[in-house]
């Protein structure tokens, strides 16, 4: 047992686990694990309070984009409503327009007919009296003609006019 290479081995190790514990190796590896166990806790706890950031920062910007859209959506619903009311006034006017157009051009054309209707008849009258005074000046003669020549033309014209 003596000659053995294990029992050479573990009185090594038993000779390097009292130097160890004499120089205080034990104790300043316990304390590294404790500062190295503390840096993680750290680092998890900043992880967590960097992860509890991000989502309220997400939550932000998703509210952030619900209120756009929701704007942007009352936005697009004002811009219809307008353009509509928009295109009912424009229709509005135009139908006016178009109305007062006619009845302008009806005046027009009424105003047209009237005239027509009096060139018509001046024109009749004026042939009525040339050719009342060709056959009363054929027919009659002297002074006499004369007067109901006047007398007869006055008339016409009064009657047609």
């Amino acid at each position: 047992m003596v000659f053995e290479p294990e029992f050479w081995v573990a009185v090594a190790f038993v000779i390097l686990m009292v130097a160890f514990g004499y120089l205080g190796v034990f104790k300043k590896a316990m304390v590294a694990l404790d500062h190295r166990a503390d840096r993680i806790k750290a680092e998890l706890d900043d992880a967590t309070r960097l992860k509890q950031e991000a989502a309220k920062v997400l939550a932000d910007y998703k509210a952030r984009t619900a209120s756009a859209e929701r704007e942007a959506a009352d936005i697009i619903a004002n811009a219809r409503s307008e353009a509509e009311r928009i295109a009912t006034e424009a229709k509005a006017k135009v139908e006016d327009f178009v109305a007062r157009r006619t009845k302008t051009a009806e005046g027009k054309i009424a105003l047209a007919e009237a005239q027509a209707l009096a060139d018509v008849r001046a024109a009749a009258a004026e042939a009525a009296v040339r050719a009342a005074s060709t056959i009363l000046s054929q027919s009659v003669k002297g002074h006499v003609a004369d007067d109901l020549l006047a007398k007869g033309i006055t008339e016409v014209r009064q009657k047609l006019n």
